[in-house]
């Protein structure tokens, strides 16, 4: 029987971005505890924000279908003003309980300044109300210009918190379900 398949999201248009650079560390993790892994760059998939009177804008339905097949799911963002990205978040517009209910998810935020912790928040608080099972750990990487050099980790407490990400999104990957939310009762989505 084969692993479980990971795929990471990553909320970054950066070229060069420390939330990549931690996401693909998350997913070799993943690999050595014997999952298959993917990383979705949103850089590569053209996703206008998202109207709900619209079906199938750009690539939302290989973006939906990509989420809607994997065992497990890691979300990667930077932190802007305090939550998670924009990118991230219009990409999650376009999923919905059909991608997320009872699917484990990672997260994984990076900062340039202070602590991501508001931003691993907002992205839980999501992550609940479309009923998936969000991890207990979470890896956030404060300062990220200092964090890395040359494509890796400087501090190796960091980078195993992070590889601790990855294992434990595979190790749980089919966790039991939880019961819905209240949350969950209160989204109504794109329905509105």
């Amino acid at each position: 029987m084969s692993g479980p398949h990971v795929l990471a999201l990553v909320g970054s248009l950066r070229e060069h971005s420390y939330t990549r650079l931690a996401t693909a560390h998350a997913l070799r993790a993943a690999e050595t505890a014997g999952a298959t892994t993917e990383l979705l760059d949103l850089r590569e998939y053209d996703l206008p924000p998202l109207n709900p009177d619209v079906d199938d804008q750009g690539d939302s339905a290989t973006v939906i279908n990509r989420v809607n097949t994997v065992d497990a799911v890691i979300l990667g963002s930077p932190m802007y003003h305090g939550s998670y990205s924009g990118v991230l978040k219009n990409a999650l517009d376009y999923c919905g309980f059909d991608e997320f209910e009872g699917k484990t998810v990672g997260l994984l935020a990076v900062s340039g300044g202070a602590f991501p912790l508001t931003a691993l928040e907002h992205l839980r608080s999501v992550c609940r109300a479309l009923n998936a099972w969000v991890l207990p750990h979470q890896a956030a990487i404060p300062k990220a210009h200092s964090a890395f050099a040359d494509g890796e980790f400087v501090d190796t407490d960091t980078a195993d918190r992070v590889a601790t990400l990855g294992k434990r999104v595979v190790r749980y990957a089919d966790i039991e379900p939880e019961p819905p939310t209240f949350e969950s009762d209160q989204n109504q989505g794109a329905d509105d």
